[in-house]
């Protein structure tokens, strides 16, 4: 198969179009780059052809009664039809033309001459193209009794010159009407072995049912498999799957997910791939032409395609959706983030109930992050917060703008179709060919700033889950951080960015090479990325750019077959929990996960993990991503790295290996802007790994010196506002105290409730007691005194029934914190 295009140099143009009718760019075929599949001379004249080599959008092909002449030319008289194809079609395609007064195509359009006419005491049917003074013949089929001859009448014919017969023509002896008997359907160079046999020909007097074969260019090699209410057969990857009734892969029974070798809907049958199930296909999927014939796939079902290079084709009335669900969503203006699952979809039907002025697209090369702020207060000062400093990264997109693969989108629901009730979930369907083989997305990064990330914003362009780690694997030019976003917190008038008003980037659920932390809501992702999701990657300042125009430098991203997941859970979440899948780890690490939660609605989470190739340092994205605490309206944890004097703060940490011992100390910090009255919470929610499964896991307040089993029970505290980087440390040996109630048998603290409010507190071991401090529940300080003696008394007449807690310093400078209850 070759292609050209003519090029607009006017003697060259003048002279081609006076010699060759070929139009731009299309399709230049050879003998036996189609075969003619079935006829009807009976009423209507009817035929098919199956293409057995790709063909590009108008490709012409001639199909003449005309008989050929042994002097190499044809015999006047009779007529010619000319078929166009009005999109690229791929190898394996059977074309039905009918006489429908005037003829049709079921692909493609037809223009015909009226003079086109089988006749039924035998005729032939030669398919060439170029004029007819000079005919590139590609397939002939004769069915007049006296073989290839001469078109010495209009029934007889020579065999067309370059064509052989039993090769690329076929003689099938005298009949009416004759189709070929399907006995071989793959492998392009087979089909057209057996399609040249006419001894795989069924004949007849009457007429016949045309275009029934379904054609593989590739080989399967186990044989049609057919479900027309029962499986014909048990598909698997070697077969070729015809649905021939209506499928669910939800109805169990016979009806789950199933493999294929290559996949066709026939006329008037929808295929349903429910949620949680698949279909996989090593290569092509077609949808007949036809009313009602569909593959649907619902929000949590996958289709996988196996060859980077099988296509996916739709023709005429057919129809391929890809069906996603939202996120809870609390308010109109929470955004999702999208990416096409097909191909040519537009922005108005693709994002259809979305707010027309709330579609964005994000524009990486227009990125700059030089500066940072305080409480949106418009005074920049230099420093990194994540956001496009003159924010014209976020451009908006027209209904019309296409899809286009591996590209990620921005939009809220319209807010006048919006249901208000909690935790709202709407529907949108992609229509289209699946996105299907290899798909590369430029991405960019600004180096006239060095500190900032580099964000792009791309997405999964396939209608199934993808693996994170094949991701990662395949592209080492990103840092080896996905961020997707997990809205939850209030849009704030004091949160920076471009806007009065802006959202919270501590809403971003994390994954990198070392595990994964969730975002605004406590859903943790699994390592997996849900069809139809959009997500931010950063570009390599290490990597090597592919071009450079100024201080823009151009890289890109590939997503390819290999990524994709052919079972019935990967693609269950789209910000929705699926915490039970793992993604092959090929060993355990050792990770821990922290919880910040407070009483205001706050929800925080980082995760600390011990990993081969992680070191105590900053070892980029990969192994430890980065938090900015941008904006001063809500409240987080992160852990620490020290570097150059500096803390930097972390949503995910990698550390050494051998660093896990019961003497490792693990920095934790806190920030918060909110009252000192609000109530907050540390807790784990799990861990992974045999160090961790095996020891006590301390969470140890400086400030209050308490030392918490944060294995058995979360840790409840208030704090004043602001950034506190030396207060919390999770810890593994209980002597990382200086004391502890439980811990401390050589210094007995005694407590006693006295009459009138008064409170006795006593030691022994000849120490004194220097100072007492008395917490409430909450961890605020409401007493605090000074002593001289082993056994002081106060009055702490102001105390209601609640726990309490004693902090007490003796003389030899422990610190004893022990519980008392007045009642």
């Amino acid at each position: 198969m070759k292609r050209i295009t003519l090029f607009k140099s006017l003697a060259f143009l003048v002279m081609c179009l006076c010699v060759i009718p070929f139009g731009f760019g299309q399709t230049i075929l050879t003998a036996g780059d189609i075969a003619i599949t079935g006829f009807n001379s009976d009423n209507p004249d009817q035929f098919s052809f199956v293409l057995l080599t790709d063909v590009t959008n108008s490709t012409t092909i001639n199909f003449t009664d005309n008989g050929w002449l042994s002097t190499s030319s044809f015999r006047a008289g009779e007529g010619t039809i000319t078929w166009t194809a009005t999109s690229d079609l791929p190898c394996g395609i059977e074309i039905i033309i009918t006489d429908n007064s005037p003829f049709s195509a079921s692909i493609g359009n037809v223009t015909d001459s009226p003079s086109f006419q089988l006749s039924t005491s035998g005729d032939q049917i030669l398919a060439y193209q170029g004029l007819a003074s000079s005919p590139t013949f590609i397939f002939a089929v004769n069915f007049e009794g006296v073989g290839w001859s001469d078109a010495t009448n209009s029934n007889d014919t020579a065999l067309p010159t370059g064509l052989t017969d039993g090769i690329n023509a076929l003689d099938v002896g005298e009949t009416d009407n004759g189709i070929y008997d399907c006995s071989v359907t793959s492998n392009f160079s087979a089909v057209l072995t057996a399609t040249s046999t006419n001894t795989n020909w069924n004949i007849s007097g009457s007429i016949l049912t045309i275009g029934s074969c379904f054609y593989s260019c590739t080989t399967c090699s186990g044989g049609i498999v057919t479900w027309d209410g029962a499986w014909s057969g048990t598909p698997d990857l070697t077969t070729q799957v015809i649905i021939d009734a209506d499928y669910n892969t939800g109805n169990g029974g016979s009806e789950i997910s199933f493999s294929a070798c290559s996949l066709k809907v026939n006329n008037g049958f929808t295929l349903n791939i429910a949620d949680n199930t698949y279909i996989e296909v090593q290569n092509d999927i077609t949808v007949d032409p036809g009313t009602g014939s569909s593959i649907v796939v619902q929000p949590n079902g996958s289709v996988v395609q196996v060859d980077d290079s099988a296509s996916v084709t739709v023709t005429n009335n057919g129809t391929i959706t890809v069906t996603k669900r939202t996120a809870p969503a609390n308010a109109w203006y929470e955004y999702t983030y999208w990416s096409s699952p097909v191909s040519g979809a537009d922005i108005a039907n693709g994002l259809t109930e979305a707010q027309v002025d709330r579609r964005f697209v994000f524009d990486a090369q227009s990125f700059l992050d030089a500066e940072t702020e305080t409480n949106n207060d418009n005074v920049p000062i230099p420093g990194y917060d994540d956001i496009d400093d003159n924010g014209d990264a976020w451009q908006s997109v027209s209904s019309s703008t296409i899809m286009t693969p591996g590209v990620g989108y921005a939009s809220t629901h319209d807010r006048l179709i919006f249901n208000s009730s909690p935790a709202s979930q709407f529907i949108y369907d992609f229509v289209g060919p699946f996105n299907n083989g290899i798909i590369t997305v430029p991405i960019y990064r600004n180096d006239s700033e060095s500190g900032d990330k580099n964000l792009n914003f791309i997405g999964n362009p396939y209608p199934s889950a993808i693996s994170v780690n094949s991701f990662f694997a395949a592209n080492s030019d990103i840092d080896g951080a996905i961020y997707i976003w997990s809205h939850n917190t209030p849009p704030s008038a004091v949160a920076n960015g471009n806007e009065q008003i802006n959202f919270s980037d501590l809403d971003y659920a994390v994954i990198n090479g070392l595990t994964e932390t969730q975002g605004g809501d406590p859903i943790t992702p699994n390592r997996f990325i849900p069809s139809g999701q959009g997500f931010f990657v950063t570009y390599s300042d290490a990597a090597i750019p592919i071009s450079t125009t100024g201080d823009i430098s151009q890289g890109q991203v590939v997503f390819n077959n290999s990524m994709r997941m052919a079972d019935g859970t990967s693609n269950s979440q789209f910000f929705k929990n699926s915490d039970t899948k793992k993604d092959n780890p090929t060993s355990v690490n050792n990770i821990l996960w922290i919880d910040l939660t407070s009483s205001l609605g706050a929800f925080n989470q980082i995760a600390i993990g011990y990993a081969d190739g992680a070191t105590d340092g900053d070892d980029g994205l990969y192994y430890d991503a980065t938090k900015t605490i941008s904006y001063m309206t809500t409240s987080a944890i992160y852990s620490l790295i020290s570097d150059t004097n500096v803390n930097k703060k972390f949503t995910i940490q990698g550390k050494d290996v051998t660093s896990l011992t019961t003497d490792e100390i693990i920095p934790l910090g806190f920030y918060t802007s909110k009252p000192s009255d609000t109530e907050y919470k540390f807790s784990m929610p799990k861990y992974q790994g045999e160090f961790l499964s095996n020891n006590t896991v301390y969470l140890k307040d400086n400030l209050l010196n308490k030392l918490h089993d944060l294995s058995a029970s979360d840790y409840t505290f208030t704090s004043e506002i602001g950034e506190f980087n030396d207060r919390f440390e999770i810890v593994f040996n209980v002597t990382a105290l200086s004391t502890n109630d439980d811990l401390l048998a050589e210094n007995t603290l005694n407590i006693i409730t006295l009459n009138n409010g008064y409170v006795r507190f006593s030691t022994s071991n000849n120490l004194s007691i220097k100072t007492v401090t008395v917490y409430d529940a909450l961890g605020r300080a409401l007493y605090n005194f000074k002593g001289q003696n082993s056994s002081e008394t106060y009055r702490l007449s102001n105390l209601g029934s609640s726990i309490y807690i004693a902090e007490v310093t003796l003389s030899n400078g422990v610190v004893v914190t022990k519980k008392a209850i007045k009642k």
